[in-house]
């Protein structure tokens, strides 16, 4: 059973632009960034942002789009049932926890997802990928 949306990943071109948009203009409070992407806080939404050449292209699907939360239980079921359906299998799991990233009939991107920010940033600091900074509470570097 989903319970809620997990995260929304949105595919940009210019990783300062969008944090200069996102966190600047839009006041979404970050909380770590590395040289390809960052993840922010809308309230108690995680927004991921991620350096995507081919964001905002006609031609080229980029990897934005909407993850729900799955409790770890539900996850095999669900995950069977959406790959049954015959729903296209868009990329493969490459975080932690389990994820299964798969698009609707009409073809909007979507994941299956059952951990949240803090297992991923935890997961992040345990394996200190280059240029990941971090953020404190106030926003500022940590």
């Amino acid at each position: 059973m989903i319970r809620g949306i997990n995260h929304v990943t949105f595919a940009v071109r210019d990783l300062e632009q969008a944090l200069a948009f996102y966190a600047g203009v839009l006041g979404l409070k970050p909380v770590a960034r590395w040289p390809e992407g960052a993840y922010l806080l809308a309230g108690d939404l995680w927004v991921a942002l991620v350096v995507d050449r081919n964001a905002g292209g006609t031609t080229v699907p980029d990897c934005s789009h909407v993850a729900f939360t799955v409790e770890p239980s539900d996850f095999e079921a669900l995950a069977a049932r959406v790959r049954e359906s015959g729903a296209g299998i868009w990329r493969e799991n490459r975080s932690e926890g389990a994820s299964l990233y798969f698009t609707d009939p009409d073809g909007r991107r979507l994941e299956l997802h059952v951990t949240g920010l803090t297992e991923r940033l935890a997961d992040m600091r345990r394996r200190k990928p280059d240029g990941v900074r971090f953020y404190d509470d106030t926003g500022d570097e940590a």
